[in-house]
């Protein structure tokens, strides 16, 4: 068997987003997804995190990757390059282990987005032509070199490319360029003799690995991360765009949908209460979240809370929203389980939307278990859809227009 180790490169000192290879990104570490991608590759024997900072070790540990030794700090400043740290790596495995891989895949935390198979993919093309150095995954260039400038020291425009048989390629039109591809952070996959012997992580001879311009993603900056988390919380999760996901794998919106269940407290609320000097309670809610029920219960899809808290506010809200309550419930599990069997409603039929360790209770007893934005970890951890919306501040009305859009109802 070919041994293929993956590194992940992951330093500490991130600037434009701090701590950006742990942070929370749709329910799990940024850099559990290039781990996932890893071990879910049945091509990759190793998965390695090579890391400067104990922190990430350990975050990369809980997710399963090796993480044998921390980077030195001069190998994780600003301005390091890949090539050393890869060298880095195989040396101390070469000296402290005498292992030896044959390919070594680069998988960078930053492109968090795989299409699933795309590091297999890389593999097997690489060691179908041995007269290949490296493969490294491309998509079609959003925007065409050839039209390019650069701006000399004298303030002169000048074409950035030339192309031969062209006067002017930037004054041509673009169907009769040469097509361009941009290089992701998805997936290299490199022969490890040519990282020594060429001290080069892509060496002479590169083969291309052509994705969908659909998993164009390279966090850099926050606007770069709120996209990238739109991508996965609004279509990778669902039907519109498969790809690797840490732990479990997400289970879409039911095509045939029975029933939606709400928690209350964290979910039509943001958690919060507040008491007055007699002990009354009130909590704020989101108006919009009532539009999104009405839109439900004008598509026909039936909907129902189920809220461990004893509040009449419980109450009071469902009322208002014309929805029925199981209120005062200790075991959300039983009184689901009694509520579907005594309807007849499929488990498989339903979506439940929750934040909270006690709703866990319910994951396995529904279609699909949906998270707000800022659930508990846990739950975020193992939601099948995490939203972008927090509870109380419109994550029931994004939910119910996610599903109005998958039946194709208008909206009146």
């Amino acid at each position: 068997m070919v041994e293929v180790l993956a590194i992940i490169p992951a330093r500490g000192g991130s600037k434009s987003i701090p701590r950006k290879n742990i942070r929370p990104f749709a329910g799990h570490p940024l850099i559990a997804y290039s781990i996932a991608a890893g071990l879910k590759a049945q091509m990759v024997t190793r998965v390695l995190v090579s890391t400067d900072d104990e922190e990430i070790a350990q975050v990369a540990r809980e997710y399963g990757a090796e993480v044998p030794f921390l980077r030195p700090e001069e190998l994780a400043q600003d301005n390091t390059t890949d090539f050393p740290v890869f060298e880095h790596a195989l040396n101390w495995l070469a000296q402290q282990q005498g292992y030896r891989p044959e390919i070594v895949v680069q998988l960078r935390p930053t492109s968090p987005v795989r299409p699933p198979g795309c590091v297999d993919q890389a593999v097997s093309l690489l060691l179908e032509h041995p007269e290949a150095d490296s493969v490294r995954g491309v998509v079609l260039a959003g925007q065409d070199p050839h039209k390019m400038w650069r701006i000399s020291p004298e303030g002169r425009m000048l074409p950035l490319l030339t192309v031969e048989g062209l006067v002017e390629p930037y004054n041509t039109p673009r169907q009769a360029l040469p097509v361009t591809y941009w290089q992701t952070g998805h997936i290299d996959a490199i022969r490890a003799a040519i990282i020594f012997q060429k001290k080069s992580l892509s060496g002479d001879v590169i083969l291309p690995l052509v994705l969908d311009d659909q998993y164009t993603v390279d966090i850099d900056t926050p606007t770069d991360w709120q996209r990238a988390e739109w991508l996965v919380t609004h279509r990778a999760r669902q039907r519109g765009l498969a790809m690797v996901h840490p732990g479990r794998s997400a289970r879409p919106f039911p095509e045939k949908l029975g029933l939606v269940i709400f928690d209350f407290d964290g979910v039509m609320t943001d958690d919060r209460v507040w008491t007055d000097q007699d002990g009354r309670e009130t909590v704020a809610a989101s108006r919009s979240d009532g539009m999104g029920i009405a839109f439900l219960r004008q598509a026909g899809i039936d909907a129902l809370v189920i809220s461990t808290e004893v509040n009449p506010v419980v109450t009071a809200r469902c009322q208002k929203l014309k929805l029925p309550v199981l209120q005062s419930v200790t075991d959300k599990a039983q009184a689901l389980t009694a509520y579907l069997k005594e309807r007849h409603i499929e488990q498989e039929s339903v979506v439940y939307l929750g934040n909270d360790v006690n709703d866990l209770t319910c994951l396995d007893l529904v279609g699909c278990f949906v998270a707000v934005a800022d659930a508990h970890p846990r739950v975020l951890s193992q939601a099948d859809l995490v939203l972008s919306k927090q509870g109380g501040h419109g994550a029931v009305r994004e939910l119910c227009d996610m599903l109005i859009t998958q039946l194709n109802v208008p909206q009146v």
